[in-house]
Parts: structure tokens; sequence; C-alpha cells
């Protein structure tokens, strides 16, 4: 696996270097720029290539919620910070984790092998978008790779950094978003009918208000795309 290439941006310089600190023990990790304030970031943002940002949520002129707002493309972000209260915002932003200073090594280890098995299945995300004569894919569960079917997924899930993959004999949860699975699977057998939410067209089985029915489970359904839900699968 290739190296993620981080930067830190930290307006505390002994913070700073700790975190500096931890990150050069990580073999997978791989220091790009370390920055005291937003504005240098984003100039690092727009020169080089950065997969993953370590990120200080209170700092000077502006701080690390809304330079994370004023991003259109955002690497993976972990949140940096001695005040859990912004927790929520954070992961509002899809952020990666959230770590409350000061935090142990075992703690970033934890949430750095997280960004590591999410980059490792983005990259062979594009390899599973045109499965020629395939009917299956395999997603990393824990440990393992499991292999799932097309036509025995019912529903997917999304919940922050993580999915679900709902069949009829079991649930799959694995670090992927929303827009990767949905790359993945093939139209228009899969449709997107909510922000948190894609489904098989073949295993609704019937639409009740602003609702999905799809077996015992009742699945919302988004007001902006109940007209071209409705049309698709009248077509179908």
């Amino acid at each position: 696996m290739s190296k993620i290439k981080t930067i830190v941006v930290e307006d505390e310089p002994l913070a700073r270097e700790g975190l500096l600190s931890y990150i050069r023990e990580v073999d997978f990790l791989e220091v790009v720029a370390a920055c005291e304030n937003a504005l240098d970031a984003n100039r690092v943002l727009s020169s080089a290539q950065v997969d993953l940002m370590f990120l200080d949520i209170q700092m000077p002129r502006l701080t690390g919620i809304d330079f994370l707002k004023s991003l259109t493309r955002r690497p993976m972000v972990i949140m940096t910070t001695a005040y859990p209260n912004f927790a929520l915002q954070g992961y509002e932003l899809d952020v990666m984790d959230y770590l409350v200073k000061p935090f142990p090594f075992d703690r970033f280890l934890k949430a750095a092998n997280k960004a590591r098995d999410f980059f490792t299945l983005r990259a062979q995300a594009p390899q599973n978008t045109t499965p020629v004569r395939e009917d299956y894919f395999f997603v990393k569960c824990d440990y393992r790779y499991e292999k799932i079917h097309f036509d025995s997924i019912l529903y997917v899930e999304g919940m922050e950094n993580y999915i679900v993959i709902h069949t009829a004999e079991k649930s799959f949860m694995t670090l992927l978003r929303m827009k990767n699975i949905e790359e993945i699977l093939p139209t228009p057998a899969f449709m997107r009918i909510h922000k948190s939410y894609i489904a098989s067209v073949k295993a609704i089985a019937a639409i009740d208000g602003n609702e999905v029915i799809i077996g015992s489970k009742r699945l919302p359904l988004s007001r902006e795309r109940k007209a071209e839900i409705l049309e698709r699968l009248l077509k179908h």
C-alpha cells in the first residue's frame, strides 16, 4: 500500500510536535506539511497531494470547523481538540475520527488505522465499478473480505463513514461511504432513495407516503427524489 500523505494543522507548538512524533511512529503515514493555521493549510492543499489531515478546531482567524466547511474537495479528516462538545459538528462534516486532547498513542493509532482501512477500500472501489461479467463484489468487514452478490442486497444504509449492506440473510458493516458504494452498485437495479439509503428496485414492495417498504422495514424516501423514483419504478 502506498503511504498516506498527511498534514497536521495545529496552532500550539507542543501539540503540533507531539502529533508529528506520533505520525513518525506509523509506517503507513507520511508527513507532507505541518501548519500553524488554516490559511497555511489551505495553501498546502492547493499545491500538494494530501490524503489525510489532522485538524485542530480552536485556531486564530479561522476555526477548523469553518475551514472544513470552506473546502470543496476534502481529504480524510481527523479532528483534534481539547473541547469534546464540538464532536457532533465534526461528525456532521463527515470526519474520519475525533481525538480529544491529550490523547494517548493507542487512541491515535486507532484513528490512523481507521483512515488506513478507508484509504485502502477507496483505492479498491474503482476496480469494482465495472464488473463486466461478475455479479458480486467484496467488502472488508472486520478482518476478512466478504463476497456479496448484487441480487442478494435489499438496501444499503449510510452511517457516518460506514455503510451497512443489508441482505436477506445478514448485514455487513464496512468502512465505506455512500458515494463509493453507489459507484459500485449497478443501475438501474439500485437507486438512491434518501441521503442515507440506497434500495434494490426489485426489493421494494410498496411506497407509502414518504416511506419505502422493503420486507418488514420502512425506509425514509426523500421528498426531493420522490417524483424521480416513482417514475423509475413505474417504468421498471
